[in-house]
């Protein structure tokens, strides 16, 4: 079956699966917070106060906004992908998974890795000794030591957020071209 490139459905369907995928994600970093009895929104607030939004209402506000869109661009960026490129049409499940998974790995790694290694976790260390306040502290505190389970556990995170990408980007895309809708 050939797929006619739509920009609208494309854009829209992995753009919301985008969304989707963070959504669910930030579920997961907040079920860690649970786990690990750290305070609630930790993750977050780790990005908001690395950014210098040190106030502990703002700063997990500021990294979960911030987390969505970065999740939501990502999903758009794989579908403007495929107005370029035809085998970057996550048409389907498997291909959508596959093509998920590849977007979850290259978010890791030309966005996470650089901004953890080179702004956030320069300034958790930075914060251990000289933190704006005893929020900001603390959250630096619960991260002391565990640079190398942030970035392991943090693929893991990536993959589960392309995975979930792809199904729902896939399924969509699937949907939208297999009921007889070739949208010119």
């Amino acid at each position: 079956m050939k797929i006619e490139k739509n920009s609208r459905y494309l854009l829209a369907y992995c753009t919301l699966a985008g969304l989707l995928s963070s959504i669910v994600i930030s579920g997961l970093l907040f079920s860690l917070d649970f786990i690990s009895k750290t305070p609630f929104g930790t993750f977050f607030a780790v990005i908001g106060s690395s950014l210098g939004f040190y106030d502990s209402n703002t700063s997990p506000y500021i990294g979960l906004l911030l987390h969505f869109a970065t999740g939501t661009v990502a999903g758009n960026l794989l579908g403007q992908g495929a107005l370029f490129w035809n085998r970057l049409i996550p048409f389907g499940i498997k291909r959508g998974t596959i093509l998920g998974i590849i977007t979850g790995i290259s978010l890791w790694l030309i966005l996470f890795l650089p901004l953890t290694a080179y702004i956030i976790q320069p300034k958790l260390d930075m914060f251990n000794f000289s933190a704006p306040n005893q929020y900001v502290f603390v959250i630096a505190q619960h991260f002391q030591g565990l640079y190398l389970a942030v970035v392991i556990g943090s693929l893991f995170f990536h993959l589960i957020y392309g995975i979930i990408l792809g199904l729902i980007a896939g399924r969509l895309i699937e949907l939208k071209y297999s009921a007889g809708n070739n949208v010119k």
